[in-house]
């Protein structure tokens, strides 16, 4: 039997840290257990003068790190005998939220802005049987109107302000602790309507608190530069971005993520979607992690930080000699299958014949043939 079979999922595997009891009914897709893992390659590509890990929550069953607070916020919803569970999305919350739904035998209703919405998310959603309420508008005006419905009528609301998405998210940061055997000395992820920083930072602080996590991280939060509403320090009316994920001018956890920056000693910053688009293309063709464009923003954001010597900075301040960076890579490639096609260089056909592939490819030494 392996390991993968034997995990439970979030909840039971730390049931001491979350929100249930006995009469909880524990709706699971076995989230959780995702692979963290080393990046030498990478590490080396970018410069970096610590070893690097991926956390690839792509792994996670609808391919992003949405499913560790949907199975505590859809579990606390039966539990409360509500009968729907609604959320406002660009896509993986929307993903998620569906598939817990039915897994738990209620209705979910999605509510989301028709064009800032990749297919591949849209299609979980719709498979999953969503309701889905596409709007003119962008993320925050879907998230405004959801907040005023689940506010009048008995709906729950399972957005990251609902504080059971926050307290399943932070597993990821006790994964990471079992996995290392200690806390990372720096842990970069990117940061959209802002939920998941704040939860790993909560995660970090209670395993430390329980004599697990001996140390703290610095968080390093990474926003796409236009749409940092948290860098400039107002709301962004019309955020743009490549990585749909976090495209999000006012973030819903907003004061989390301030307090994880200035409580870890970390910082918040911005990366380009050209910055973006390279590290997506990095993660791919180096560690072969195919993820979607938000999920790179941690790299890119490492890669940045770098660039500008924080991190020889920081090794001269007197740094432990097990520093490591982990960066969060959110949620899988394939959820916006749309950008990797147009980031990839144009294919080139050819006739259906051998020479003419052989033509193309430039093999000169010809294969010795099998007796």
């Amino acid at each position: 039997m392996t390991s993968r079979l034997r995990w439970p999922g979030v909840i039971e595997a730390y049931r001491e840290f979350m929100p249930v009891t006995g009469q909880t009914p524990v709706i699971t897709l076995r989230e959780g257990d995702t692979p963290l893992l080393a990046a030498p390659a990478l590490q080396e590509r970018i410069g970096l003068p610590v070893p690097l890990y991926l956390k690839y929550e792509g792994a996670n069953p609808t391919g992003s790190f949405k499913d560790r607070g949907m199975t505590v916020a859809v579990s606390k919803a039966l539990e409360e005998r509500q009968q729907a569970v609604m959320c406002a999305s660009t896509g993986n919350t929307a993903a998620s939220a569906a598939a817990y739904a039915a897994r738990a035998g209620i209705d979910c209703i999605v509510v989301l802005p028709i064009r800032h919405i990749a297919m591949g998310k849209l299609a979980q959603s719709v498979m999953h049987g969503a309701k889905v309420v596409a709007i003119e508008g962008n993320f925050d005006d879907a998230f405004r109107i959801v907040v005023e419905i689940t506010g009048r009528y008995p709906v729950r609301l399972v957005n990251s302000i609902n504080p059971h998405r926050i307290e399943g998210q932070k597993s990821g940061a006790f994964e990471i602790c079992d996995r290392l055997g200690y806390a990372p000395s720096y842990h970069a992820i990117p940061v959209g309507n802002a939920g998941n920083i704040t939860a790993y930072w909560k995660g970090y602080k209670e395993y430390r608190e329980a004599g697990r996590g001996r140390r703290l991280p610095k968080m390093l939060g990474f926003q796409a530069e236009g749409a940092a509403p948290i860098v400039r320090g107002e709301p962004v009316a019309d955020p743009r971005t490549i990585a749909t994920a976090i495209k999000i001018g006012n973030p819903a956890s907003w004061k989390g993520a301030v307090a994880a920056r200035d409580e870890s000693g970390g910082l918040i910053e911005t990366v380009t979607d050209e910055e973006i688009i390279e590290a997506y293309k990095m993660l791919a063709s180096i560690e072969g992690l195919f993820v979607e464009p938000a999920s790179a923003a941690s790299v890119a954001g490492v890669a940045k930080l770098g660039r500008e010597g924080y991190f020889v900075r920081e090794l001269q301040a007197g740094v432990p000699e097990d520093a490591c960076v982990v960066c969060i890579l959110t949620g899988h490639g394939l959820k916006d299958p749309d950008c990797a096609i147009q980031a990839a260089e144009e294919s080139v056909s050819v006739e259906a014949d051998a020479e003419a592939v052989v033509e193309l490819l430039g093999l000169t030494e010809p294969v010795a043939s099998h007796t």
